[in-house]
């Protein structure tokens, strides 16, 4: 499909668990797929110690379980809720892997309230590498998983199991620093991951999602980050949709997958904070420095 489209009979806005941190411009920050408001950690508590990040789980995700079935458009629904729930009229957005696919979509849906993005990761138009993945991935990942969340970064779980599991086609750094971020935020999030989510998601990609025509459309500045080795959003289409934008600094880590924000996180910080110093409007508002949040959230 070309983009996330409403149909009959879709469910209401959901109140999201979300992850408030700090004080300051509003960033809302989202996370992929499977993730939660936690794996965005890497990224809030830095920035949280100059802003107020906000990260939620997305519908199907984290502690925001639904039961019912949805579809990507949900997850819009519900981010404009979050924004009217906390009083956010204007917010920096950053999105990682399938949130950055959201954070697009907020900025074409509610363009007055996007003061800018910062895309991790993710494509308008997303295409992938990944080869099939065997029994044998499975296994040697699941081990690693459990080995690391006992002893996260061990380095014989690292080199007998973690090189030779997915994570050879997730992260390319096998440091320490990435397992322990594995342990801490994406093993939860993982099992957290509900299936309706996972469908949500299967069929927004089966059906051709693309919405490079439509990026024209975004006026505010944005930062794209991508990973040379990303198997599942290749930096190709990630440079694709950079080139798309109109006001869009692009930047490409080498020896880095998907998960490099993990991998590098004091380079990719790094850059973060320098596009937001060339770029000071994206935190800048009339609007309260800080909100406070309401009494049902998660910090």
């Amino acid at each position: 499909m070309s983009e996330i489209r409403a149909t009959p009979n879709l469910p209401q806005a959901i109140n999201l668990n979300v992850h408030v941190r700090g004080k300051g411009f509003p960033i809302l920050c989202l996370h992929g797929h499977p993730g939660s408001g936690q794996s965005l950690s890497v990224f809030t508590s830095h920035l949280s110690k100059r802003f107020q990040t906000f990260a939620p789980d997305l519908r199907g995700y984290g502690s925001s379980r639904v039961t019912a079935e949805f579809q990507m458009i949900d997850h819009l629904s519900d981010l404009e809720a979050l924004l009217d729930r906390f009083g956010i009229e204007k917010c920096l957005v950053l999105g990682w892997s399938l949130g950055g696919i959201l954070a697009m979509e907020l900025a074409l849906r509610c363009p007055e309230r996007v003061t800018g993005l910062i895309l991790v990761a993710t494509a308008a138009r997303p295409r992938g590498s990944h080869p099939p993945i065997s029994l044998q991935d499975n296994i040697y990942t699941g081990i690693a998983s459990i080995l690391n969340r006992v002893q996260p970064g061990w380095g014989w779980n690292i080199e007998a199991f973690g090189k030779r599991s997915l994570y050879r086609y997730l992260i390319q750094q096998h440091t320490a620093t990435a397992y322990q971020y594995l342990a801490d935020d994406a093993l939860s999030a993982y099992l957290q991951t509900s299936k309706a989510a996972t469908q949500a998601l299967s069929v927004a990609l089966r059906s051709g999602y693309n919405r490079l025509e439509d990026l024209e459309r975004i006026e505010c500045p944005t930062l794209m980050l991508a990973g040379a080795a990303d198997r599942h959003i290749t930096a190709d289409s990630s440079r694709e949709t950079a080139q798309h934008l109109k006001n869009c600094d692009w930047k490409c880590y080498p020896n880095t997958a998907h998960l490099f924000p993990w991998e590098i996180p004091d380079q990719v910080l790094s850059d973060i904070d320098q596009w937001l110093t060339l770029n000071p409007e994206v935190v800048a508002s009339a609007q309260n420095s800080s909100i406070e949040p309401p009494s049902t959230y998660e910090g």
